[in-house]
């Protein structure tokens, strides 16, 4: 069967999954990967990993230790952790980059952890970042990053595919920072939501390695979880000169041999493999855009911009996403022999101590200050709202950074834009959004195919010891799509530590529903609708369902961060987007009428031997569970199916 680039490097990787076969979108695997990269969220994996009963990592050569976020916090508190961590590593042999050395996923890339090929994995969003050297870089939380230090697996279900296929040239003054502004303003109706996006076709040659870096960098904000470039002579060109720069230092990461090799044959996927979509964008019509104000959905030509003279009071040069050489250069060639308007402040900080060093040298770091630019240490910092130069109630800023959530860069009542480093600097000096010329140019056009889906092959699963062969039980149907993790336990309870498992009973989904922990039986089946559990990463969502006596959820799709909590918690969910959208036809009135929580009195049966879910007569089909998702609900979730694999006692 032919095979995408994620499904080939996942079925490289793979310790556990389906068997006899070769890995499709859907399936559930294990997966050992080549690195795991940890920031300051170290702390509390390395609590996780002892409370699990680990003594040892398995294998030192696998964590990265990268200090990044609160770097500009010299309490005694924060300083002691750095501490302690740095004891860890040495204590475990693992990799250690002090804080100031950079940002994680700069040092994962610039120091060659990612390579082609490779599956690399950070407990941070944007791990999506080492897709521009060839590697799978995905997500996991902190549990999965315990579980891999503990037992160098971790399990994974593999995402669908969306193809990009990259035409033309950018024209000038337009950067790979406005090619994924334009794509997440164009298709921001959940086109790649948790998919896998491989970006190929002949535009991708005239793109640099920045602005492929930026670009699977912000994939991240665009909803994928994979941002995959193909492997080309940039990329080449690329890993030896890095890999040339770490020799001379004595790190020989890359032998030579593997250059010609990735040369002679690069990772590719195969002729003829499924996607779920394809999305084409011509790179001529990207023009420089602008994000926001508060969102990444609303992109807009920097042309349309320019005429609102929206006035800024700070500015940024910063982050994983836009503060690499090529970046600062491009700042510094728009500010040369100026200055930072009055009224204004802006912010610099290197993706890495090497960049600065570089950005010294060329005299860029220089040219920035003298302009009137507050230097900051290379780290994450107001990015995501730590440190120095967080927005202030009523201001405005504009920045390089990858995400503008509202509150994340500081307050809420303030509102920030994204846009590339050259409009951020020209922003700095004029005042007001604007560009270093008049711009010109207008939003691409859209242009996507949507593909049929594989509909989940008929195949008989092997049900392990333990696990049910079916679950049968009344429906609860909960039409909402996008229902958060908010609407299902809600923050009046999330950090409390003294709720009880019966009182999160009686307030599971709450927000959402007040009748729903009402209306619920044990052993009723919760049926909902698309992204299920999307929001923060709070495991109460899962807990909370189990402590009122739901044995799964059903749902037509859902956050990745949810289902990983729920099997991590031993919590079973299972994708059947076929049967939601039958029940909105049979149940069509309730739904419009606003119905929150609907119960049909109907039972629903999941046949997990089968792969189907069977309503009023009709089966519909959803990717099997195998032996990898079975396993963690047998064992109760990942920490006491990694207990077992140490010998400890669960």
């Amino acid at each position: 069967m032919p095979q995408t680039v994620v499904e080939k490097v996942t079925q490289a990787h793979r310790t556990a999954g389906p068997k006899g076969r070769a890995v499709r979108a859907g399936d559930f695997v294990s997966i050992r990967p080549r690195h795991v990269m940890t920031h300051d969220n170290t702390s509390p994996v390395i609590r996780k990993f002892r409370s699990i009963g680990a003594v040892r990592v398995v294998d030192p050569a696998l964590p990265v230790f990268c200090l990044d976020h609160d770097i500009q916090n010299a309490s005694p508190e924060n300083l002691a952790k750095y501490r302690a961590i740095e004891a860890f590593a040495r204590e475990q042999g693992v990799d250690f980059h002090p804080a100031g050395s950079g940002i994680g996923h700069q040092i994962m890339v610039e120091r060659l952890y990612a390579r082609p090929g490779a599956f690399v994995v950070a407990s941070d969003s944007h791990a999506n970042m080492y897709g521009a050297v060839g590697a799978v870089g995905t997500p996991v939380v902190r549990t999965d990053a315990a579980a891999l230090w503990a037992t160098g697996e971790f399990w994974w279900q593999v995402p669908r595919s969306v193809q990009v296929v990259l035409e033309g040239k950018l024209p000038e003054g337009a950067s790979g920072k406005d090619v994924i502004i334009a794509l997440c303003g164009l298709y921001a109706g959940g086109e790649v939501l948790n998919a896998a996006v491989e970006f190929t076709g002949p535009g991708v040659a005239a793109l640099t390695m920045d602005d492929r870096l930026a670009i699977s960098n912000m994939t991240t904000e665009w909803g994928a979880l994979v941002g995959w470039f193909e492997v080309d002579g940039t990329t080449l060109r690329f890993l030896r000169a890095r890999a040339e720069a770490l020799a001379a230092r004595g790190d020989r990461r890359i032998a030579p041999e593997e250059l010609d090799r990735w040369e002679a044959d690069p990772p590719r996927p195969d002729p003829g493999a499924s996607y779920a979509a394809r999305i084409t964008l011509d790179l001529l019509e990207v023009a420089p855009h602008v994000s926001g104000p508060d969102t990444v959905q609303v992109a807009t030509p920097l042309a349309e911009v320019e005429g609102r003279r929206i006035a800024i009071q700070k500015a940024y040069l910063i982050s994983c996403v836009n503060s690499r050489l090529a970046d600062l250069e491009a700042a510094a060639s728009v500010l040369r022999g100026r200055k930072v308007a009055a009224g204004v402040s802006l912010y610099v900080a290197a993706a890495s101590r090497e960049v600065q060093e570089a950005a010294e040298r060329s005299g860029a770091w220089q040219t920035l200050l003298e302009a009137g630019a507050s230097p900051l240490p290379s780290g994450c910092g107001p990015c995501i709202g730590l440190g120095t130069g967080l927005l202030e109630p009523g201001e405005a800023g504009i920045s390089s950074t990858n995400r503008n959530f509202k509150g994340r860069m500081g307050s809420r009542d303030a509102r920030c834009y994204l846009a590339s480093p050259a409009v951020v600097a020209a922003s700095a000096a004029a005042g007001y959004i604007c560009g270093p010329r008049p711009a010109e140019g207008r939003s691409p056009a859209r242009r996507i195919e949507l593909l049929a889906p594989a509909e989940p092959p008929a195949e008989r699963v092997e049900i392990v010891p333990g696990f049910p062969a079916r679950i049968r039980g009344r429906l609860l149907f909960l039409p909402q799509d996008n229902l958060n993790t908010d609407g299902i336990y809600g923050k009046d309870y999330t950090y409390r530590d003294d709720v009880t498992r019966e009182e999160m009973a009686r307030v599971v989904m709450q927000n959402y529903d007040p009748r729903f922990a009402a209306v619920a039986r044990d052993g009723d089946v919760v049926v909902a609708g698309f992204n299920f559990g999307t929001g923060s990463s709070r495991e109460q969502a899962v807990t909370a369902l189990q402590a009122r006596g739901i044995p799964l959820v059903v749902a037509a799709t859902f956050s990745q961060t949810y289902l990983r909590n729920a099997f991590n918690n031993g919590f079973p969910c299972i994708e059947a987007p076929d049967l939601v959208s039958r029940l909105r036809e049979l149940f069509a009135e309730e739904v419009r009428a606003g119905e929150r929580t609907l119960v049909p009195g109907d039972e629903v049966e999941v046949d997990f031997a089968s792969g189907e879910v069977s309503f009023r007569g009709e089966r519909f089909r959803f990717p099997a569970l195998g032996p990898v998702p079975q396993a963690l609900v047998v064992a109760g979730g990942v920490e006491n199916q990694v207990r077992r694999a140490l010998g400890l006692k669960p």
